[in-house]
């Protein structure tokens, strides 16, 4: 079996050395990763989406029955927590993004996940709301 391929040889970024000694200390360039936050967010925002789309379906069509609106009281609670989740995961994801880091330290990338999470979340509990909103109203009318 052959081995694995290499990777190129990067330069190190700089080289300090160490008083006394003939050593040094290498401080190579570390590639950005991209934010857990920000991929969170932006899954718990599509999933409040999601569960904001079966708030308004149970709601509707429980209306005739007498259960639509519990079954959508019950949904639109998982949505509000899911959408706010992912709104506080996008905003600590900024947060870190925004951080400095100083050389040796990892960089974040994934704004644009973070800002899409966090709209995604606040459209999942706007539409959850909605949805609980216009089940109570067909059931009670």
């Amino acid at each position: 079996m052959p081995p694995p391929p290499r990777e190129a040889q990067r330069p190190p970024k700089r080289i300090d050395p160490v008083p006394g000694t003939p050593f040094g200390v290498a401080h190579l360039e570390v590639p950005p990763v991209t934010s857990g936050l920000a991929v969170g967010s932006l899954v718990a925002g599509i999933v409040s989406i999601l569960v904001s789309l079966l708030v308004g379906c149970f709601g509707l069509a429980g209306a005739s029955g007498g259960w639509g609106a519990w079954a959508a009281g019950a949904f639109t609670l998982l949505g509000l927590l899911t959408g706010a989740g992912a709104v506080v995961a996008g905003l600590l994801g900024t947060r870190q993004l925004r951080r400095p880091a100083p050389p040796p330290a990892v960089r974040f990338t994934g704004r644009g996940l973070a800002v899409a999470g966090i709209s995604c979340g606040a459209t999942g509990v706007a539409l959850s709301l909605l949805g609980l909103g216009l089940a109570v109203l067909m059931q009670f009318a």
